[in-house]
C-alpha cells in the first residue's frame, strides 16, 4: 500500500456507515447471497458475490439520485408555474 493512502472507505456524510451497512446486508439477502456474512465476516464470500452485491447497492443509488433529480425538477417546475400565474 502506497505511505499515506487510506485503507478505510469512510462515507462522505457523517452517520451513513451504518445506514450503509445495513443496506449491504439487505442487498446480500435480496440476491440469495452465502448466509454466511450474517455473522458480519465476509471472508468466506466469494470476491463475485461481493461484486454483486456492490454493484447492486450502487444501481439502487443511482436510480434512487435520478428519483430524487426527477422530484426536484417537477417541484421546480411547479413553482415556476405558480409563481407566473401570481402575476
Amino acid at each position: 500500500m502506497a505511505q499515506g493512502s487510506d485503507t478505510f472507505n469512510k462515507p462522505l456524510v457523517q452517520g451513513a456507515y451504518k445506514a450503509l451497512e445495513q443496506f449491504k446486508y439487505e442487498v446480500a439477502n435480496e440476491l440469495g447471497i452465502n448466509k454466511e456474512y450474517q455473522t458480519g465476516y465476509w471472508g468466506n464470500i466469494s470476491s463475485r458475490e461481493c461484486g454483486a452485491v456492490g454493484g447492486h447497492m450502487v444501481r439502487r443509488m443511482i436510480a434512487a439520485a435520478e428519483q430524487s433529480l426527477i422530484e426536484q425538477a417537477a417541484a421546480n417546475v411547479k413553482a415556476g408555474f405558480r409563481q407566473a400565474l401570481k402575476k
